[in-house]
């Protein structure tokens, strides 16, 4: 019986599943376990989604603890997804409006300003806003809408 280590890839079968996780049973008897964080890079809300009993799997060992017991991953063994595109904060200036990037320290200095300018700005408001200070006047109490 060879001994496994980190890192390596095992074939093994199935053998009970849980809410947090499925136990398998490995082609050299020693049991394994892969926690459904581990099942895949999507959000997976059951284990029974992914695995079933007697499921023959092909998994990636990613730890050993001092006891022996050994975690599986099946998301190891898949592609990561491709990361989201990433929008631009709220906070900051439309794309035609903000300053082209070039890697200049002058481009950078005049963002610098241009977004601090911006900030203050947009806090201005939100403190206008949140002491009632909005351009209105206040309703009075028992007032009509």
């Amino acid at each position: 019986m060879p001994d496994l280590a980190t890192g390596d890839i095992v074939t093994g079968v199935v053998e009970q599943i849980m809410p947090y996780g499925a136990f398998v049973r490995l082609q050299n008897g020693q049991k394994a376990m892969i926690h459904i964080s581990q099942l895949s890079h999507r959000f997976i809300k059951s284990v029974d989604a992914v695995l079933q009993p007697q499921q023959e799997i092909k998994a990636k060992i990613v730890k050993i603890d001092e006891r022996g017991r050994i975690d599986l991953s099946l998301k190891a063994l898949e592609e990561p997804p491709a990361l989201p595109v990433q929008r631009a904060p709220r906070f900051m200036p439309a794309a035609s409006t903000a300053p082209s990037v070039s890697g200049n320290s002058d481009d950078f200095e005049k963002k610098l300003s241009s977004f601090m300018k911006l900030s203050e700005e947009k806090n201005s408001m939100l403190m206008n806003a949140k002491n009632g200070k909005s351009g209105r006047s206040p309703r009075r109490k028992g007032a009509r809408p």
